[in-house]
């Protein structure tokens, strides 16, 4: 009897065939765009994912709980060992600038605006970006490539309500207290480089952060924080549920997840500080 063919052998192309010709590859731009406006859409469908789950009272408490005890315990010890240094650096240029213009004085008050403003939401960005976000993309993907989340929606179960919306949740609140711890560090640095380093008088300093600083300085601080923590936390649970097949899909997601955000981080980084003077009437600017 003579051997059956392979179905799939069946179907080879003859070697005197003619190569197909290969599709053009699509546009980066196009792709970029094209993956933003997925991206704005998932984000709209995570919103209301949350309005449901709120008005409905089934907010998945325990996971998001145990969510902020992830984000917390990767993210402090990484945002104070950055941000010290980052706070010395900054200490140490503007008050040598300061001195050699004359206003050493004023120093304390362009490090607070540069802290508060700038420095410490953007570094808690960088760190839930790249720690927390990383992680919760890693998850989602590994739970993707298991078929985890094809067997919930089998199951007639809400995702996003169950695996998303408790992440952003967590990602936010642990955002804002990173914040603030980031700031106390921040400053603290720059007052002892200021006193020990530059020679500096501690009570000039904390009378010039006290009146060129105002409350509305740090809510910003905070707000900024909330909005890079969600930008962070959307865009790794996006990467993380439309993974490819694979652990180098998961791997490629993860990367792309640290790249695309970081670079909308900065871009709402620079949205919010130009808009800022608009509504608040700063005493100084950043």
């Amino acid at each position: 009897m003579a051997a059956t063919e392979h179905p799939v052998a069946a179907l080879a192309v003859p070697a005197a065939a003619e190569p197909a010709v290969a599709p053009d590859k699509p546009n980066m731009f196009t792709h970029f765009f094209a993956e933003m406006g997925q991206l704005f859409v998932f984000t709209v469908r995570v919103a209301l994912a949350a309005l449901t789950s709120l008005r409905h009272r089934r907010l998945a408490w325990r996971e998001c709980i145990d969510q902020m005890w992830f984000l917390a315990h990767v993210t402090t010890v990484a945002s104070a060992l950055v941000m010290i240094p980052l706070g010395v650096g900054v200490a140490l240029q503007i008050g040598s600038l300061a001195d050699q213009i004359g206003a050493g004085a004023y120093s304390g008050a362009v490090v607070a605006f540069l802290i508060i403003g700038q420095a410490g939401p953007l570094v808690c960005a960088l760190i839930i970006a790249g720690v927390g976000g990383s992680a919760i993309c890693a998850d989602l993907g590994a739970r993707t490539i298991r078929e985890e989340i094809d067997a919930l929606e089998v199951l007639g179960l809400p995702v996003l309500e169950r695996l998303v919306v408790p992440r952003m949740i967590a990602i936010a609140v642990v955002c804002v207290l990173l914040n603030s711890i980031v700031l106390v560090i921040g400053l603290g640095a720059s007052l002892l480089v200021h006193v020990l380093i530059l020679d500096g008088n501690a009570q000039s300093f904390l009378r010039n952060v006290v009146q060129f600083s105002q409350p509305a300085d740090f809510v910003v601080s905070g707000l900024k924080a909330v909005a890079f923590a969600l930008i962070s936390g959307i865009v790794a649970s996006f990467r993380g549920l439309t993974v490819k097949k694979g652990a180098q899909g998961v791997g490629d997601a993860v990367n792309e997840t640290v790249v695309l955000s970081f670079i909308l981080v900065f871009i709402a980084n620079l949205a919010i500080t130009q808009f800022y003077p608009l509504f608040v009437s700063v005493k100084g600017a950043y």
